[in-house]
């Protein structure tokens, strides 16, 4: 059997790996990936998620351009096309299938955004994806499977790092989600494997972020029961069919 022997141009594109990984674990505090959404009722710091977007492409581009074998080891390529184009597209309707799932189960409804609010959150999602895929799917999958280990463990191993790298297992964060994020991690690995490139994944993945999005109206972290907007100011009107006691329009004679 070969034995792969890393060159130093091998080494430091690994190391931009992990530098992604790490950018990853950050995202929380940019405000980017799952947490493009408001706090405390303010609004995300623009600057911090240009930021994590810019720094995270940089280190993408720099694995490319480093790594002398970036297609074969990491898979940083579309694969095989037609079955990228087709998987992509199956694994992008699952995603969406799934997310409009989780909304009806949160909100019995569609929670559309606001118009507005879409060009940033089409963004957030194809940065977080680009980023994620690269990560994951392709250095952290790539690795493990040039260390010999068997394709499905290994698969299985990078979903698991995925998941806690995004941190939705933190307590308060919703499950679901968690869920999710594993789900993700194991359908790109196994697109990957089976397309012999990250195209298909990354398309998945972008749009299932953007369902999640447009279906539910936040990035990825829910809010509460009764903490939701609409929520709060139902538990402030009357229930139907009551109307307040001593409430009416003032005429003439108050004025």
């Amino acid at each position: 059997m070969d034995t792969w022997l890393p060159t130093i141009r091998t080494l430091i594109a690994i190391g931009l790996a992990l530098l992604l990984v790490m950018l990853r674990l950050e995202a929380v505090r940019f405000n980017a990936a799952e947490y493009d959404d408001p706090v405390d009722g303010h609004a995300p710091s623009v600057r911090r998620r240009i930021a994590w977007y810019a720094i995270g492409i940089v280190l993408v581009v720099g694995i490319f351009l480093v790594h002398p074998r970036a297609q074969e080891d990491f898979a940083l390529s579309a694969g095989d096309r037609s079955k990228a184009f087709t998987f992509g597209f199956l694994y992008a309707a699952l995603g969406t299938a799934i997310a409009l799932g989780i909304a009806f189960w949160r909100y019995r409804r569609l929670r559309f955004p606001d118009v507005w609010s879409y060009p940033g959150a089409l963004l957030n999602a194809v940065v977080t994806a680009l980023v994620d895929e690269v990560a994951f799917r392709g250095a952290i999958l790539g690795l493990l499977l040039l260390t010999g280990l068997e394709p499905t463990a290994a698969n299985v191993i990078q979903a698991i790092l995925y998941a806690l790298a995004t941190r939705l297992g933190a307590p308060g964060r919703n499950r679901w989600l968690l869920v999710m994020a594993l789900l993700i991690g194991l359908a790109g690995g196994w697109v990957t494997a089976v397309t012999g490139g990250i195209a298909a994944a990354f398309i998945g993945h972008a749009a299932t972020r953007f369902a999640v999005f447009l279906s539910t109206g936040h990035a990825g972290q829910f809010l509460p029961r009764g903490r939701e907007v609409e929520e709060i100011e139902a538990t402030r009107r009357p229930p139907k069919g009551w109307r307040v006691i001593g409430s009416r329009e003032p005429t003439s004679r108050d004025r």
